[in-house]
């Protein structure tokens, strides 16, 4: 890795923590700008929306001009800018115009590492690459979970988002000056992410990226905090430590899925496979919502872990891209991916606020996890049809 990656990969270990630091600082929120669960399921989801809708234009830039400009001007203007405006948030709409700049900042910098893997690097390696930093990446995620509940109970958090955001400033100078992009593709220019789109061969692939990371998104960057206090009356503490589980579960699924694909010929099996677990795991929640924190505490991992199939998704799809669309094709999967992400995020919301007062809190999580176990399992049944793609070796 040379300093290049390695800025992008310390920048995407930021936007891995800005999307998921919510749970835990949803108390302190609460108390300090009256933000309640559901404005934090849309600030969320803003983050998550904005985020999705960058992906095609970030495709366009990425062919046209490549990845050191547009990931190291978005991340400093947006990443920056968004963490600078949440700390100085006095009330719950403010917290969604931050989420939404951060968004916008953090769209580029995954792609930009993806699209220099999928044009400069053996095509044979891009998904155990893809996992290795995406489990880096989750050091973010990590970090948004009991670090993060320490360092606002020393710092508050509003000094904890000033000092994200100096922190956000610097890797994208770092990224402005070491990030180096490779040579353009014939007929980079030309195209667009229509071309793509028209291949009937995309849409299975794109359906299954639109709901393989709802779960673990959902739950981890949002809803585990609200459970655990609401259903166990669970301490600031012990959810930091339930979210750092999930969190190295998350980590340790892109280890385990991106090699994988360097073992197991058929993409499509991994998938398959990994998803169909996802929904087997998400379902258990929903019955044994209220059993105890540690069952729960295994489950989000379960649940982590097979939410980690989305770089071999991202290989299955790319066998199907030409050369000079590649950023366009990279962009438009993560395009579904977060934007599911995101519809679901807000969707999640609605759900809890029209069952939550007409139900007890273990009945209303159970109907929130079987939402997001019935969105996955949908996306895995239409995958179910797809063409196999297979190591290009």
């Amino acid at each position: 890795m040379n300093a290049g990656i390695v800025s992008l990969v310390l920048a995407y270990v930021l936007s891995q923590f800005y999307r998921a630091f919510l749970a835990v600082m949803s108390p302190e929120l609460q108390i300090s700008i009256g933000a309640t669960p559901a404005d934090l399921a849309a600030a969320s989801g803003v983050w998550f929306l904005v985020f999705a809708c960058m992906q095609i234009p970030i495709g366009e830039l990425l062919d046209r001009i490549g990845p050191r400009l547009t990931s190291s001007v978005m991340f400093a203007i947006g990443g920056a800018g968004g963490a600078a405006v949440f700390a100085m948030a006095s009330a719950p709409w403010h917290i969604s115009v931050a989420m939404g700049m951060i968004g916008f900042g953090c769209a580029p910098v995954l792609m930009a590492s993806y699209y220099i893997f999928a044009r400069a690097y053996a095509p044979a390696v891009f998904a155990t690459l893809a996992g290795v930093t995406l489990g880096i990446g989750n050091l973010g995620n990590i970090g948004s979970s009991l670090p993060m509940t320490m360092a606002v109970e020393a710092f508050g958090w509003r000094g904890t988002m000033w000092a994200l955001a100096a922190a956000t400033l610097i890797i994208a100078v770092a990224a402005f000056f070491f990030v180096r992009d490779p040579e353009r593709a014939e007929g980079s220019a030309s195209g667009s992410v229509l071309v793509l789109l028209k291949k009937p061969v995309i849409w299975p692939i794109l359906l299954i990226m639109m709901v393989n990371y709802v779960p673990a998104a959902g739950i981890r960057g949002l809803w585990a905090g609200p459970y655990l206090d609401q259903v166990f009356g669970a301490t600031a503490a012990t959810i930091g430590g339930v979210t750092l589980v999930m969190s190295i579960a998350m980590a340790a699924g892109n280890f385990i899925f991106g090699p994988l694909d360097r073992i197991i010929p058929s993409r499509k099996a991994i998938v398959l496979a990994g998803n169909v677990a996802g929904v087997v795991s998400v379902g258990l929640l929903a019955v044994f919502a209220g059993h105890s924190v540690f069952l729960s505490a295994v489950l989000f991992a379960l649940v982590g872990v097979c939410g980690a199939t989305f770089v071999v998704i991202i290989a299955h799809a790319k066998t199907f891209f030409p050369e000079h669309l590649m950023g366009r094709g990279v962009t438009l999967l993560n395009l579904f991916g977060i934007g599911g992400v995101g519809i679901f995020q807000s969707l999640s919301g609605r759900v809890y606020n029209g069952v939550s007062g007409g139900l007890g809190p273990v009945d209303t999580y159970q109907v929130l996890f079987g939402f997001f176990g019935a969105a996955l399992l949908f996306g895995c049944v239409v995958y179910a049809f797809s063409r196999d793609g297979r190591n290009e070796g």
